[in-house]
């Protein structure tokens, strides 16, 4: 079946991160292109970090979605350059990881030397909006997530770490 770019990148927005389902692999940013040749489909992803576990499934849910869908002679390219960041996560992921209590992480450019070196590290609390939260462990329920303590409303929540 010979399908339009466009239609590719609608099929892949059903392929979701594994980890945090309610973020597609586009609006995490993970989905960096769809090329169409004469008999393929070439779709370039990059890791959220070079040693990401969910890859493995990512690859698979994206062949699988695009066969669901018709789609064959699939091939999946990983670049690591430029590295992720957390920059290419859209701004409706990062509303999404709010309203999932996650706390989203903010641009790389708002993360300053001057907080690192001055211990200036709150996080908004994804369900009340305090910044009096406490950081309870540097890695969460996965490598790329912090365990959060809000003293406000006296709940433990994520926060998506920045890079």
């Amino acid at each position: 079946m010979v399908m339009s770019k466009e239609q590719i990148l609608t099929i892949l927005d059903n392929v979701s991160d594994p980890e945090i389902p309610a973020l597609s692999i586009a609006e995490m940013g993970i989905l960096r292109g769809v090329t169409i040749t004469n008999n393929q489909v070439i779709v370039t992803v990059t890791p959220t970090y070079s040693g990401c576990p969910a890859m493995y499934d990512i690859r698979k849910r994206i062949v699988q979605e695009l066969k669901d869908n018709g789609v064959e002679g699939v091939k999946i390219i990983t670049i690591l350059s430029p590295a992720w960041t957390t920059d290419w996560m859209t701004d409706d992921a990062k509303q999404k990881l709010k309203e999932s209590g996650i706390a989203p992480p903010t641009k790389t450019t708002e993360f300053s030397l001057d907080n690192i070196i001055n211990h200036i590290d709150f996080v908004p609390c994804p369900y009340c909006n305090s910044e009096n939260t406490e950081l309870r462990a540097k890695f969460s329920a996965t490598s790329c997530k912090a365990l959060y303590y809000c003293n406000a409303c006296e709940q433990p929540f994520e926060q998506f770490k920045c890079h």
